[in-house]
């Protein structure tokens, strides 16, 4: 069964691609001006790229050596770059064996070859250690040199040079600073090239995380390569930008996704140690930055350490999680409420519940944005309960069915997106208010929010309210809509996988068994309830079958109400 078949299996709605056109103009209407004017001038600027005189106006001297040598603090992983040894690639959730061209396989989609040219792998031949990894390196290295020293649009795309820049010179001791003079001129000749060609390539109309990558790249660039001070003034004005433009005042990113806050937080801790390394005085904004960002990383932990599955975001490591946290040198409390960015983190006992309260992100940071407003995950101690169905590079197969609201723990209406999901990926629809009020009182937490998303096709508004006790052991919820008669409605509950829920006679309770064996009973009234399946694709390289808890019914003269309820079972439990 493929992907998409088995998402149209699975209950996931597909959206036709018949108003591509249409969609791009929406889209282009409410893009930033500048973002507009910056991807205009990289299309014109593309055809002076590809011609074959322009690799000689980036020539020049080619330093003898670094001036600084940053260091690369993460680790790699040593299975990984014991495959890379074998010639076996496994990048963006995808594993190639012996690609007849490396540099340009087959049957590879531009995420695989993005992370391929970036040379992000080299810290997992360096786990690996020894002479034999350093020397597939430089044979990697040189490979590309000889294929890929010019002008590519993917290979030197603004975004993957920036990588492969920040790469190449945080790996430098590890697989070039030892290596034989003939190779060392040719890599330090290529760095200056790239680094200037970046330099004439940005803005590009590069948003979010990949603009700031841009600044990474100018910024290494910069403090490793002698005379690189005009990189390093581009590439701290890109950061003095797009810090104050991306960072909200609570510390999220702009785009609301829990991986992007990871990746970004981690790249804004790379550029203030190549700074340093440099000698070069941290800029007041990035070291704030750094430090708003970390608690906010926090609130998207479930128990287990891991993240929450909103906006694209996968499990990610935990380990890897504490790392970028320490390096950050956070506090270790993490945020409970997050109004700017639109997350609410409610704690009781060992009970985590992670809601999104807030508006998707906006035109231009919306590519990854998922359909999931007011969706909500849950875990007990470090097992997940109710989740969404969540995203890694691998699930692209899945076409847009993981970002329906579908695929979340939330309410849809006439299995309709809450937010419209362009062909190209951008949101052409989405809520323009969401609202979400907070009251605490001895350890009880409530929640009462609400979204438009629904009013311009149907004319409802979805409300929904989440109780939390002090104990952690007692979650009510309550679904509304408010509207017209005769729509029918959809309440899903995304199980994890290690989650088997057994129905009871009734129709109206499911008992929830963790992978642990604590049991939790949900019960609801006011609509059908269901088991399904569902898919759950948290886990990078992994799509597993799960179950969901599916509430349907159909609207009546002034809307519908469902009210639902998830207790923890005594040791005992009641008789069924």
């Amino acid at each position: 069964m493929s992907a998409s078949d088995a998402a149209e299996g699975l209950g996931f709605t597909r959206t036709p691609f018949d108003r591509r056109t249409l969609d791009r103009l929406r889209l282009l209407a409410r893009l930033p001006r500048d973002l507009v004017f910056g991807r205009l001038g990289y299309a014109l600027k593309r055809p002076l790229f590809a011609l074959p005189v322009y690799r000689y106006s980036l020539a020049g001297r080619a330093p003898t050596a670094l001036a600084v040598s940053p260091a690369d603090p993460w680790p790699g992983h040593a299975g990984t770059g014991g495959l890379i040894l074998e010639d076996t690639f496994t990048l963006a959730g995808r594993t190639v064996q012996a690609p007849p061209r490396l540099w340009s396989p087959t049957g590879v989609d531009r995420d695989w070859l993005a992370a391929l040219h970036s040379f992000d792998w080299l810290r997992d031949l360096r786990a690996v250690g020894g002479d034999t990894a350093r020397r597939r390196a430089r044979e990697l290295a040189a490979d590309w040199l000889t294929y890929h020293d010019r002008w590519d649009p993917l290979a030197w795309a603004p975004s993957v040079t920036a990588r492969r820049l920040a790469s190449w010179l945080g790996q430098y001791e590890f697989f070039a600073a030892s290596a034989e003079i003939e190779f060392r001129h040719r890599l330090l000749g290529s760095l200056v090239r790239q680094a200037r060609h970046l330099d004439r390539a940005l803005p590009a109309g590069l948003a979010g995380a990949e603009a700031l990558t841009a600044a990474k790249g100018m910024i290494y660039a910069g403090v490793s390569l002698p005379g690189g001070a005009t990189w390093l003034r581009r590439g701290l004005s890109i950061l003095r930008h797009n810090l104050a433009h991306q960072i909200l005042a609570d510390g999220g990113h702009v785009a609301r996704s829990p991986a992007v806050q990871l990746t970004v937080l981690r790249d804004l801790i790379d550029m203030r140690a190549a700074l340093h390394a440099g000698g070069v005085e941290t800029p007041p904004g990035l070291q704030a930055a750094i430090e708003q960002m970390a608690p906010m990383l926090r609130l998207f932990r479930h128990g287990d350490g891991a993240l929450a599955l909103f906006n694209g975001a996968g499990e990610a490591e935990g380990w890897q999680i504490d790392l970028v946290l320490q390096r950050a040198g956070s506090r270790p409390r993490a945020l409970s409420l997050a109004p700017q960015s639109g997350f609410q983190r409610l704690l009781g006992g060992r009970t985590v519940v992670l809601a999104d309260a807030g508006r998707p992100p906006p035109p231009g940071l919306d590519a990854e944005a998922h359909a999931g407003t007011l969706s909500f995950e849950m875990s007990v101690g470090r097992e997940r309960l109710i989740v969404n169905c969540g995203a890694h590079p691998a699930a692209r197969g899945w076409g847009r069915a993981y970002r329906a609201t579908a695929a979340h723990s939330t309410l849809a209406v006439a299995e309709t997106n809450s937010s419209r999901i362009s062909a190209d990926g951008a949101l052409t629809r989405r809520p323009e208010t969401v609202t979400c009020r907070r009251e605490e009182a001895e350890g009880h937490h409530w929640l009462e929010m609400s979204h438009d998303g629904y009013a311009a096709v149907f004319g409802m508004v979805h409300h929904r309210r989440l109780y939390l006790a002090a104990s952690g052991e007692d979650l009510r919820g309550e679904d509304r809509l408010d509207g017209p008669a005769g729509k029918d409605f959809t309440v899903r509950f995304h199980l994890h996988p290690d989650v088997r829920a057994i129905p009871a006679r009734d129709g109206h309770t499911v008992l929830l068994r963790l992978g642990r064996g604590g049991g939790w009973r949900f019960r609801a009234q006011g609509a059908t309830m269901a088991l399904e399946p569902s898919i759950y694709l948290g886990r990078a390289g992994e799509a597993r079958r799960t179950q969901q808890v599916v509430l349907t019914g159909r609207t009546k003269s002034g809307g519908a109400t469902v009210k639902w309820a998830l207790r923890k079972e005594s040791k005992s439990g009641p008789k069924r």
